[in-house]
């Protein structure tokens, strides 16, 4: 196929190479993306419709902020895992309405560190967030979720083993598109092994791909996170809820500044410039925003993506857009809902496995690739405390996080919640700051929570 690139830019003009074409790399794009994002909902109980329809949005939204000049696509974040599933003091659930409003706050600390960046500069904020913090909040966000993933991988070994050997094999031995896609051909794999040794698997899936129609509304009011404001709402649960998902931002603000640099290298264009983080922040944290409140997972740059771009050569925005379109019009197929919703727990367990144990790697990978040096009483000290504090309220034989009253208002702070207030405070005041932002690109790029 003959590409001509745009002599200013270096960027291969998608439109040169004919609609049908383009068509193809969209629908490429929308495949590399699709199995990391539809898990995050399948893992957390969210809907599948909703997340499918507000990747799409969100990402057209990113790029009508960024000026249409960064070929990002925004899928679900895994990072915000964690978020969902959680437990009051007492041990009650903690429903997915509120979860999803906390992910909302989240997005807007975004549009906070977007401004920052505007105002300041990308070196004076960043010296708040150094790998020495951000490296051992990461790891301890796949700790403390590998419970969860060890106990629906025991609904059946043989399932999730399935899943995770495909995974390492694709991630490893993979050529191409199979490279850049091993948690989808995991799932797939896992999914059909469940359907030929587990008859009520197969049962499962059958009744629900029958009772679904064809076209449907991608979400329900009942399921937004704007349906908890009434008579019914809890202030207190609301208000733990938001301050223990919060901090979880800290990680993937960083992860989508390290997406941004690649990209940026991958396409040869500075977009850390021009656009500018500011704009690509303020997008992501839109995006994720907007998708919460509706009842669809937090958004990020998804790193498939990245790789997509690199094998085909073409960097129009153009043609990610089109992967958006498709993956918006998608979403109103409750049939395609409904098999991602039948998915046997023990695949889930499988994938969540390595995905969890990806993000403590990731937060090591941060940690070594920027050289921290822990001859530094400073720096032992900062992540000793992060990570005890993360997994020890965690898991710790009281209750499952650190409980205040402000008047009559009961807050549950999370240990994740707490470790990053202490990493970042303790950062603050210690001397020995080391870390300055922009000097190395390995170092930068050291956060993408993709497999």
């Amino acid at each position: 196929m003959s590409k001509k690139p745009i002599p200013e830019s270096g960027i291969y003009d998608a439109r040169e190479l004919g609609v049908p074409r383009m068509l193809v790399l969209g629908l490429q794009h929308m495949f590399a993306m699709f199995g990391a994002t539809v898990l995050v909902p399948a893992i957390t109980g969210l809907s599948v419709s909703a997340t499918l329809l507000f990747a799409g949005l969100g990402t057209l939204l990113f790029h009508l902020i960024t000026k249409g000049k960064v070929p990002a696509f925004l899928g679900s974040s895994f990072a915000f895992l964690g978020a969902y599933g959680l437990v009051t003091a007492s041990g009650a659930d903690i429903p997915l309405t509120y979860s999803s409003f906390g992910v909302a706050c989240a997005g807007a600390m975004y549009l906070v560190l977007a401004l920052l960046f505007k105002l300041f500069g990308a070196q004076k904020v960043m010296r708040f967030f150094p790998p020495i913090v951000t490296g051992p909040v990461i790891i301890a966000i796949g700790l403390t979720l590998s419970g969860t993933a060890i106990n629906s991988c025991s609904a059946n070994w043989w399932v999730a083993l399935v899943a995770i050997a495909v995974v390492i094999i694709f991630n490893i031995w993979g050529k191409g598109m199979l490279k850049i896609i091993p948690i989808l051909l995991g799932v797939i794999a896992s999914y059909v092994v469940s359907m030929i040794i587990d008859p009520a698997s197969r049962d499962t899936l059958v009744q629900k791909v029958s009772e679904a129609s064809w076209i449907g509304l991608p979400f329900h009011w009942s399921d937004t996170a704007l349906s908890i404001f009434g008579k019914d709402l809890d202030t207190g649960m609301l208000l733990s809820t938001v301050i223990t998902i919060m901090p979880i931002s800290l990680a993937t603000m960083v992860e989508h500044i390290g997406d941004i640099c690649a990209i940026s290298s991958t396409c040869g264009r500075n977009y850390v410039q021009d656009p500018g983080l500011h704009r690509t922040l303020l997008g992501d944290g839109l995006a994720t925003a907007v998708a919460a409140l509706f009842g669809a997972p937090a958004n990020t740059t998804y790193g498939e993506n990245t790789g997509v771009l690199a094998l085909s050569k073409v960097y129009d925005p153009r043609v990610i857009r089109l992967a958006a379109v498709f993956a918006a019009v998608l979403s109103f197929c409750p049939k395609f809902a409904a098999v991602v919703v039948a998915m046997p727990t023990a695949t889930m367990g499988g994938v969540s496995l390595v995905l969890y144990g990806m993000i403590s790697a990731v937060g090591v990978r941060n940690v070594v690739e920027n050289r921290v040096d822990f001859t530094k009483s400073r720096n032992v000290l900062i992540a000793a405390l992060i990570l005890v504090l993360a997994i020890g309220i965690k898991y710790g034989t009281a209750d499952s996080g650190i409980v205040f009253h402000l008047g009559s208002v009961a807050i549950n702070l999370s240990g994740l919640a707490v470790a990053a207030l202490v990493g970042i405070l303790l950062n603050a005041i210690l001397p020995g700051k080391d870390y300055t932002f922009g000097t190395d690109l390995q170092g930068d790029t050291a956060v993408n929570f993709k497999v």
